[in-house]
C-alpha cells in the first residue's frame, strides 16, 4: 500500500499541471454572464467589432461602459437598457441604424454620453431621445440627418456638448435650439451641413459662450454682408470656433455650388458693405480691470428681474450657486458674481445669462475682465532721507565756498589771502567786478597769456563819470595786487554803457 502514496502525488502534480493556461494556451475564464466572443473586464463591457445584428440578450448588470460600435445593429428594441441601472457611457458609433423609435432609451436615466456617429439616421423624432435628461454629450455627427423635429432635444436639460456635423441639414432653429437649454450648451457643432440659410438675427442673440462653440465652416452660407461682418467680429474677438477654422468658412458667390469663396482670405466681395449695417446686431462687452487679490462683483444687468441666473467663467465651467468648483468664485442670492481675491486664471469673458417668464427672450450680459498685477508703491522713507541728504550736503559745499578762505599756489608756495585793514583801489575794485577766465582759445590773433583776465565793471565811482580803466601790466603778479593802477579817462571805450569788459 506503500506505492499509492506516490502514485496520489504524481496524479496531483499533473492534474496542478494540466490546469494552467500556459500549459496549453488556453485564454482566462470570463465571468458565467458574459455574452459570447465579448470582452468583460470589471464593469467594462465591449463587443465591438463582432459583427453582430442584433443587441446580445444578456448583458451583465454590472456594466457602466458598453461599447457595441463596429457592428451591423440596424434596430433597437425598447427597454433593452432596463438592466443596465449603472450604466453611464453607450457606444453606437459605426452601425447601421436608421431610425431609433420611442422608447430606445426610456431605461437610460444615468445615461452620461451617446455615441450614434457614423450610423444611417435621416431624422429625429420628437421622442426618440426620451428618458436621457442627465446626457451631457451626444455625437451624431457623420449620419444622413436630414430633418429634426422642433423638440427632438426638448429633454436634454444637462446637455453640454452636441455633435451634428457632417449631415445634411438645411436648417436650424437658433431661436430655441430644437428644444435645446441655452443654459448648460456649450458646444454645437453644425459644420459640413447644407445649411443655406440662417437667422442672422437668432445667431446674434445667442450668449456668448456658445458662439465660442459654434461650428458652422464647411456649409454653402449666403455671401451676405450682415452674417460677414458678424463673422468678422466673432473672430476678432477670438471666437474658438471661428479662428480655428477660419480657412473653412465659405460663402455662395453665385447661389450655385461651385461658385464657393473663402471669405476670410478672399474679403474683396464684401468691399461694398456698409459696416452700418451689422450695427446693434450683438450688445456690446463691458471691459473690465481688476488687479491681483482684489477683490471683483459682476452683476447681471436685465431689463425685468430674472427667475434664474446663470453664469460661464473664461473656463466654460457653468457656475450657480454656491459657485465654482475650486471655490475661488461665488455666485450669490441675487445673482451677481463674486471673486474674493482675484487671480490670472480669472481674466477672460464673463457671461450671464437670465431666464423667466418676464422675460420676453433670454438675455446675456457679458464682462471682458482683464487682470493686471498692481504697480509697486515707491519706498517713501528711502526717498526722502535722500533728498534730505542730498540737501544737506549741497548746503555744506556752499559755505564752504562762500566763507572759506581761497589759497593760491605762487612760485611753488601757497600763499593765502589776508585782507588788509585798509582798503586798497584794488579791493575797492574787487567788491564791484568778477574775475571770470582766461582769454578764450578762439582767438588765435591775440598773444596767450597766462596773467590776462576779463574784468566785468560797474559804473561805482561818480567822479570818472561812470568810466573806469583798469591797467594791467604784461608782468603783473597775481601775488601781489598793490602793484595795480587805476586811471581815469574821459575818452576811454573800454565801458560800453553802465557795463562792460576789458582785456588786457
Amino acid at each position: 500500500m506503500t506505492w499509492l502514496v506516490p502514485l496520489g502525488a504524481l496524479l496531483c502534480m499533473l492534474r496542478v499541471g494540466s490546469g494552467t493556461p500556459d500549459s496549453e494556451g488556453f485564454p482566462p475564464r470570463m465571468p458565467h454572464n458574459c455574452p459570447y466572443k465579448c470582452v468583460c473586464a470589471a464593469d467594462l463591457l465591449s463587443c465591438t467589432g463582432l459583427g453582430l445584428q442584433d443587441v446580445p440578450a444578456a448583458l451583465p448588470a454590472a456594466t457602466a461602459d458598453l461599447d457595441l460600435s463596429h457592428n451591423a445593429l440596424q434596430r433597437l428594441r425598447p427597454g433593452w437598457l432596463a438592466p443596465l441601472l449603472q450604466l453611464r457611457t453607450l457606444h453606437l458609433g459605426h452601425n447601421e441604424l436608421d431610425a431609433l423609435g420611442r422608447g430606445v432609451f426610456a431605461n437610460a436615466s444615468g445615461l452620461r454620453l451617446l455615441d450614434l456617429s457614423s450610423n444611417m439616421l435621416r431624422s429625429l423624432g420628437r421622442h426618440d431621445l426620451d428618458g436621457l435628461g442627465a446626457l451631457e454629450k451626444l455625437l451624431l455627427f457623420n449620419n444622413r440627418l436630414v430633418h429634426l423635429d422642433e423638440h427632438a432635444f426638448h429633454g436634454l436639460r444637462a446637455l453640454n456638448h452636441l455633435y451634428l456635423g457632417c449631415n445634411e441639414l438645411a436648417s436650424f432653429s437658433f431661436d430655441h435650439l430644437h428644444g435645446l437649454s441655452a443654459t448648460h450648451l456649450l458646444t454645437l457643432d453644425l459644420s459640413s451641413n447644407r445649411l443655406g440659410h440662417i437667422s442672422i438675427t437668432e445667431l446674434a442673440a445667442l450668449p456668448a459662450f456658445l458662439k465660442n462653440g459654434l461650428y458652422l465652416h464647411n456649409n454653402p452660407l449666403p455671401c451676405d454682408c450682415r452674417l460677414y461682418q458678424l463673422l468678422q467680429h466673432w473672430h476678432q474677438r477670438g471666437l474658438r470656433a471661428v479662428r480655428d477654422f477660419a480657412r473653412e468658412y465659405t460663402c455662395l458667390a453665385f447661389k450655385v455650388p461651385a461658385s464657393r469663396v473663402r471669405f476670410f482670405q478672399h474679403s474683396r466681395i464684401f468691399e461694398n458693405c456698409s459696416s452700418a449695417s451689422a450695427l446693434g446686431l450683438e450688445r456690446p462687452e463691458e471691459h473690465l480691470h481688476a488687479l491681483v487679490g482684489r477683490s471683483l462683483r459682476l452683476y447681471c444687468n436685465t431689463s425685468v428681474p430674472a427667475m434664474r441666473i446663470a453664469w460661464v467663467s473664461p473656463q466654460q465651467e457653468l457656475l450657480r450657486a454656491p459657485g465654482s468648483r475650486d471655490g475661488s468664485i461665488a455666485v450669490l442670492a441675487d445673482g451677481s458674481l463674486a471673486i474674493g481675491n482675484v487671480q490670472e486664471q480669472h481674466a477672460g469673458l464673463f457671461v450671464c445669462l437670465a431666464t423667466g417668464p418676464l422675460l420676453h427672450h433670454n438675455q446675456t450680459h457679458e464682462y471682458n475682465v482683464s487682470v493686471h498685477f498692481p504697480r509697486p508703491e515707491p519706498e517713501t522713507f528711502n526717498t526722502s532721507f535722500t533728498t534730505l541728504l542730498g540737501c544737506a550736503v549741497g548746503l555744506v559745499l556752499v559755505l564752504l565756498y562762500l566763507f572759506a578762505p581761497p589759497c593760491r599756489c605762487c612760485h611753488r608756495a601757497c600763499c593765502c589771502r589776508h585782507w588788509p585793514g585798509t582798503p586798497s583801489p584794488l579791493h575797492e575794485l574787487s567788491a564791484q567786478s568778477s574775475v571770470l577766465s582766461t582769454t578764450p582759445p578762439d582767438a588765435p590773433s591775440r598773444k596767450a597769456s597766462v596773467h590776462k583776465h576779463v574784468v566785468f565793471l560797474e559804473p561805482g565811482r561818480r567822479d570818472l563819470n561812470g568810466r573806469v580803466q583798469l591797467a594791467v601790466a604784461e608782468d603783473f603778479d597775481l601775488c601781489n595786487p598793490r602793484g595795480l593802477q587805476l586811471k581815469a579817462s574821459s575818452e576811454s571805450a573800454s565801458c560800453i554803457g553802465s557795463q562792460g569788459f576789458i582785456t588786457t
